[in-house]
């Protein structure tokens, strides 16, 4: 039997700004098909707003439209198909790469790189293929990165579900999808920052906040935070930065004269490439540079591929944090838990699903650090 919902579903990417004129987003009436084989149905308690969806609005990232949008989310399993270890009444956090658990990527410990996981997340399914959703004119919406977290209720792969205990708050457990994933996972990580190290993070955002809030717990001495938005800075300065830097032309020098030639370790959160540059150009000699920030695939990156070499750089991707979620989750909800990661910091606003537009106007803008849509 088919499942009623709500939800934002995206039909014409590239509308301008402002979204809550434009309406890019229509929440609609959709029928949501049972969970087949190895699939869970959700009832979403909590689904974030991220620029990754703000990147499918704004067309910088085209995918198959008609498409239920959202991919950081927290809710409660209704029911399973067949072959899961997952039962009704489990609280759960979703991450946006549903694992296969089989390719050589997870297989190496590097779930995040899932090759049927991408391919299912770029076609617009879910990982065991199909669609789930139908609209009342029978058309059938793609899914969002395997989650399609702005909806009432979805139907997700078991794989993309972490158990969390039910006394978490639904949207603080939400934020541990993508947000605290990619932003610590990118800080512990990728960057490794370690006792003692001189950090730069530019761009923040949740994601840049988390790095920010897991900088610190890694004992980061010298901790720069990066953004064009005051408030923000002010944000970060709360929650532990040394120092705050204004975006702009002037930053790399500042932040190379702060930490005396360099930070060791910088964390790109923005996906704007001369940003990343930016970032290159304010890391040390020795030191890691890490881009979590989705740019237009379009854009390219020109470096002088001499430091490479000769000053023994790292130019690092990180995708999801490059963590893995079922260690993960558990493990960052447990540092929030003893304050060692506060990131109920990052939660700036709490929407309702007809407010999805005026969200993404907030974070086009800047105004927003995470808005978190509350069912």
């Amino acid at each position: 039997m088919s499942t009623p919902t709500r939800a934002a579903v995206l039909v014409e990417s590239g509308r301008p700004a402002p979204y809550a004129d434009s309406r890019p987003l229509q929440v609609v009436p959709l029928e949501l098909d049972p969970p087949g084989p190895g699939e869970l149905l959700i009832r979403v308690r909590a689904a974030g707003l991220c620029h990754s969806d703000l990147s499918v609005i704004n067309g910088s990232r085209p995918r198959p439209l008609p498409m239920a949008l959202g991919h950081e989310a927290a809710g409660e399993v209704v029911a399973t198909g067949e072959g899961t270890e997952f039962a009704p009444g489990d609280h759960v956090v979703l991450a946006f790469v549903p694992a296969c658990g089989h390719c050589p990527r997870c297989a190496g410990g590097r779930p995040a790189l899932c090759e049927p996981g991408a391919a299912a997340n770029g076609s617009g399914t879910l990982l065991g293929g199909g669609l789930r959703f139908t609209d009342s004119s029978g058309v059938r919406p793609w899914h969002h990165l395997g989650v399609s977290a702005f909806s009432e209720y979805t139907v997700v792969s078991a794989r993309s579900a972490v158990k969390v205990d039910p006394e978490l708050p639904s949207e603080i457990a939400a934020l541990f999808g993508c947000a605290v994933l990619t932003g610590a996972g990118a800080a512990f990580y990728s960057a490794r920052v370690a006792p003692g190290d001189s950090v730069a993070v530019f761009g923040l955002g949740g994601v840049g906040l988390a790095a920010l809030l897991a900088a610190k717990a890694a004992g980061a001495a010298t901790l720069v935070a990066v953004d064009v938005v005051e408030s923000k800075l002010e944000l970060a300065r709360e929650l532990g930065a040394t120092h705050a830097v204004a975006g702009g032309p002037d930053a790399v020098e500042a932040i190379r004269e702060i930490t005396r030639g360099g930070a060791e370790k910088v964390v790109d959160t923005t996906g704007v490439v001369p940003v990343l540059e930016q970032a290159y150009r304010a890391t040390a000699r020795g030191g890691t540079t890490v881009t979590v920030g989705l740019p237009d695939p379009a854009r390219e990156l020109v470096l002088p591929a001499l430091s490479l070499v000769a000053e023994e750089r790292t130019l690092r991707g990180s995708y999801l944090g490059s963590c893995v979620p079922r260690r993960d989750v558990p493990r960052f909800v447990d540092m929030y838990r003893a304050g060692i990661l506060p990131v109920d910091a990052l939660l700036s606003h709490r929407l309702t699903l007809d407010e999805v537009n005026e969200g993404f106007d907030r974070l086009h803008t800047g105004e927003a650090v995470r808005q978190v849509i509350v069912f």
